[in-house]
């Protein structure tokens, strides 16, 4: 949520940053809200102080038996008693409209963050490794698990529908040592504390970290037991959604208070499943496990002081990048440029692994794709959340937040089993996870 104060003070500089974001500018219509919001305020503000004063002045008044001028006072307190609802009304009216024009703008992108419109704008950061060289010709990961008969897209179909999948015995087993390496690194090494959140949360709480109001169709939700991904209006206030990350319910855990800053920066994991009714662009990513509506995925979140906030971004990104290192995958870390960035963040790094069984644009073999983004959000969500820290002054601020994942446990499953897939078919366990796996070094099918 953006400052009104903050674009009353600097107009332009706010529509330069939407303007960056591919929007017109709005400063100047938000204003006129803002302006009518205050004179509402005022006005109601103005009728109450006259209608406390009046009533002070009617016992003076009777005090000194001046009954012509207590019947005046009176009279007119009695029309500010008919008024002021009116003046009140008008001001929440007012201040309604501007919260709702801004619950719907975008953060704003940091001044480091490349300009683009879209995908083809983001800048490479740095490369880690190198593509493997095969042999053979790497299959794509729904190839290698249904020749297992490990991987089942039918029997999904049948329980739920397109975008779901059944993993079996191996895969079922390597994709639990996948998450739970994630999770052992995260808070063994890297300091994050490990939370088990609820699956369903609130509509404030969606709205908190921007899921609301403008990505309502994304979500599903649960009404009186019932999965719906778009339920009217009037069932709204009975619903919980879905979560599509559990960054929505770490996040909110600081909404409505105030936090010590000696607790800060407050690192949070977890390891959940994740609901996502929204699937992608149509036609793009249909095949295999690359866009599901329910995936697994480790997240990371922080809480930070305005201070140490970009630095954490920095230390998020290489806790994500420590992942991928130790599973001995390629991929590269993308900055995205102002057009492609996710609604709540000022600034985002996606991790792309290489997956040698998919197949590029071009239509080659081998493909990166995207396994992790990390980004920093400044106070945009504190303000939604009203997440407020007290430093050494005593004074409350809002804190800034962070987000990653750490990584798409779902995706991580997939570059493994294309990373280290075999020309039989079968696929090898890195070195890493054969300890989650009971030793088992390769993944085959049985005879």
């Amino acid at each position: 949520m953006h400052d009104i104060k903050s674009i009353r003070d600097n107009p332009q500089a706010f529509d330069a940053g939407l303007k960056r974001r591919g929007l017109s500018p709005l400063s100047a219509s938000l204003l006129a809200i803002d302006e009518k919001r205050r004179a509402a305020i005022l006005a109601s503000e103005q009728a109450q102080a006259r209608r406390n004063a009046a009533s002070k002045e009617i016992g003076e008044a009777k005090k000194a038996r001046d009954d012509a001028r207590a019947g005046k006072l009176m009279a007119e307190v009695a029309e500010l008693k008919t008024t002021m609802p009116e003046l009140e009304l008008a001001a929440k009216t007012a201040d309604e409209e501007l919260a709702k024009e801004l619950a719907a703008i975008p953060n704003l992108p940091l001044d480091d963050v490349p300009d683009g419109a879209d995908e083809h704008g983001n800048v490479q950061r740095h490369l880690y490794g190198k593509i493997r060289n095969y042999a053979f010709t790497p299959k794509p990961h729904d190839d290698l698990g249904g020749a297992l008969g490990y991987m089942d897209f039918e029997a999904a179909a049948k329980l739920s529908g397109a975008r779901f999948v059944v993993l079996k015995k191996g895969l079922a087993r390597l994709e639990r040592a996948i998450g739970q390496f994630m999770l052992d690194l995260h808070t063994g090494e890297h300091g994050y504390t490990e939370i088990n959140p609820p699956l369903l949360v609130r509509n404030d709480v969606m709205f908190g970290t921007g899921q609301l109001p403008k990505f309502e169709d994304d979500q599903f939700w649960a009404i009186k037991g019932e999965l719906l991904a778009a339920p009217d209006d009037r069932l709204k206030t009975e619903r919980l959604g879905l979560i599509p990350t559990a960054e929505v319910a770490l996040t909110n855990l600081v909404r409505e208070s105030i936090v010590e800053e000696k607790e800060l920066p407050m690192r949070l994991t977890a390891l959940t499943p994740c609901f996502r009714a929204e699937a992608g662009a149509a036609g793009r990513d249909t095949r295999g496990m690359i866009r599901q509506h329910q995936f697994t995925k480790v997240e990371l979140v922080s809480i930070a002081t305005p201070e140490t906030s970009r630095d954490e971004l920095e230390r998020m990104l290489s806790c994500a990048e420590e992942v991928l290192k130790r599973l001995d995958l390629h991929y590269r870390v993308m900055t995205l440029c102002a057009g492609d960035m996710g609604f709540s963040a000022q600034k985002t790094y996606d991790i792309e692994v290489w997956m040698p069984g998919q197949f590029s644009s071009q239509g080659e073999g081998g493909a990166f794709r995207e396994i992790s983004s990390c980004s920093v959000c400044g106070d945009f969500q504190a303000r939604r959340m009203d997440a407020r820290s007290r430093g050494p002054d005593g004074k409350p601020r809002f804190v800034h937040t962070l987000n990653g994942s750490g990584t798409a446990v779902g995706r991580a499953l997939i570059a493994v089993m294309e990373t280290y897939q075999q020309e039989n078919g079968t696929i090898a366990v890195p070195d890493v996870l054969q300890p989650y796996m009971g030793g088992l070094k390769t993944i085959e099918r049985d005879k």
